[in-house]
């Protein structure tokens, strides 16, 4: 199967307007209306964030019984659809089909923004849903060209043992592929993480699960507080994450920081880095290395009254993995964030 790269991401949240317009004046988004899908059902509001080449999509309902109002109710606000762009979303809803994901919505045809546009849905993970996205030509609509540039990776949380199967189906229903795995240990807890990508490199997804035989941590927290599997964060690309921190920092945005200790130890493990460290102290922007060259990292504070939800800002110069010490790092500073004071 042919993906090329996420076309959208679509949240159902309580309340779409001002959950959008959060993320425009926090993130820099370009706010519109509802991209021109089939009509919306009563009671549906949505609307579309856009920067560079990413697409949000957000939806709320005042009816108990619209999907993403019984979304949000299970599991709070948060991410149900990924929408992957592929040249023919038949065929492609047909083979994972036939790989076994249950089919949700086949195939069908609308306009946007004077564009035709074939879609077609299978469950993904657990009340996460994989939209396939066909477009006869691009979006008229254009968005400000903004900080945020490319959606690197999706990070998803599974329940412990279902992570080998979980990778097995995006294999076989998606054509991605494995291209990392790393068995993290924090203290008493542990988890371990695959990545699958897709061939185009435009897809990729952190699949983590937790270690049950170590202490419970954080994924086992979000397990429980979001009731199942679901999307843990997002990691938005950025050309510049120093101007990109300091940018959302003036705008209000939280971010996680690192002890002083971890950038004493920078020189020693890393040598030099094309970001000067003093910078990447007074920002706590984390930094490691693979054979491809540098990788930048921050993540948000979760402000997501479950704490089941955050983002990431990345900044690849050259790298295409991810760094086995940042991992590492991201989950220390968010126990230090979940201990009680």
């Amino acid at each position: 199967m042919n993906i090329d790269r996420i076309d959208h991401v679509e949240f159902h949240v309580a309340d779409a307007p001002a959950a959008a317009a959060e993320l425009a004046d926090a993130f820099g988004f370009q706010l519109g209306g509802h991209p021109g899908q089939a009509a919306l059902p009563a009671g549906r509001q949505a609307v579309q964030l856009r920067q560079g080449g990413i697409r949000l999509l957000l939806s709320s309902s005042d009816r108990a019984d619209d999907p993403a109002a019984e979304f949000v109710s299970r599991h709070g606000d948060g991410v149900a659809v990924l929408a992957l762009s592929c040249p023919d979303a038949t065929a492609a809803f047909r083979q994972a089909v036939a790989a076994g994901a249950a089919p949700l919505a086949g195939p069908a045809t609308h306009l946007e923004d004077g564009h035709e546009v074939v879609t077609a849905a299978v469950q993904g993970f657990g009340d996460v849903a994989l939209r396939f996205v066909q477009r006869a030509g691009e979006s008229a609509a254009t968005a400000s060209a903004g900080l945020l540039a490319e959606l690197d990776h999706v990070a998803i949380c599974v329940p412990a043992g279902e992570l080998k199967s979980s990778v097995a189906l995006m294999e076989q229903a998606l054509g991605l592929r494995p291209i990392f795995h790393e068995y993290i240990e924090v203290g008493t807890q542990a988890m371990d993480s695959t990545v699958v990508q897709s061939d185009s490199g435009g897809v990729t997804f952190t699949l983590i699960e937790p270690d049950t035989s170590r202490s419970p941590g954080q994924i086992d927290g979000f397990l429980a507080s979001h009731h199942g599997v679901g999307v843990q964060h997002l990691a938005f690309r950025t050309d510049d994450i120093a101007r990109a921190v300091e940018t959302y920092q003036r705008a209000g945005v939280r971010f996680l920081t690192t002890p002083g200790a971890y950038y004493d130890l920078l020189g020693e493990r890393l040598g030099e880095c094309e970001i000067p460290l003093e910078t990447l102290r007074r920002l706590n922007i984390l930094v490691d290395r693979d054979h491809g060259g540098q990788l930048f990292q921050i993540f948000t504070s979760s402000i997501h009254p479950r704490r089941t939800f955050f983002l990431e800002v990345i900044d690849r110069r050259g790298a295409t993995t991810f760094g086995a010490a940042n991992i590492k790092a991201l989950y220390e500073a968010v126990e230090r964030t979940a201990a009680p004071s």
